[in-house]
C-alpha cells in the first residue's frame, strides 16, 4: 500500500480526511500519517472511543500493509507521539489505547522508548 491508498483507507473511516489533507501542497506518506495522528489525538481529547478504536485498527492495517515510506512515517510520527498524547489520559484510557495497538506497533514503540539514542 502506498500513501494514496492509505488516504483512501482513512477516508473510508473519516470522510473529510481527504479534504483536510488537500491543505498540504504535496502530500507524502509523512503528511498523511501526521494528519491522521492529529486526528487520533483529537479523538483522545474528545473521548471519541468508538472512532478512536477503529482509527487505531486502521493505523495497524496501514502499518502492516504499507510500503517502507508509510512504515517509517508511522514509526517516526505516530509511535513517536504516542506517549505525548496519552500522557494526560487516565490509566484506564491509556491501557485501552495500548490494548488496541497491534503487537508489531507495540514492539516498535518499545524499541523507541528503550533505545535511548543508541
Amino acid at each position: 500500500m502506498n500513501y494514496l491508498q492509505a488516504v483512501q483507507e482513512i477516508t473510508e473511516l473519516v470522510p473529510d480526511f481527504e479534504t483536510e489533507l488537500k491543505e498540504h501542497r504535496n502530500p507524502t506518506s509523512y503528511s498523511v500519517i501526521r494528519t491522521f495522528t492529529e486526528r487520533i489525538k483529537n479523538m483522545i481529547r474528545q473521548n471519541d472511543s468508538n472512532l478512536l478504536l477503529k482509527s487505531l485498527q486502521k493505523m495497524d492495517k496501514i502499518y502492516t500493509d504499507g510500503d517502507v515510506a508509510l512504515k517509517n512515517a508511522i514509526e517516526n510520527t505516530f509511535i513517536y507521539s504516542l506517549d505525548n498524547f496519552t500522557a494526560f489520559c487516565s490509566k484506564e484510557d491509556r491501557k485501552m489505547i495500548f490494548s488496541h495497538i497491534s503487537s508489531t506497533l507495540k514492539s516498535s514503540y518499545s524499541r523507541q522508548i528503550y533505545n535511548h539514542g543508541i
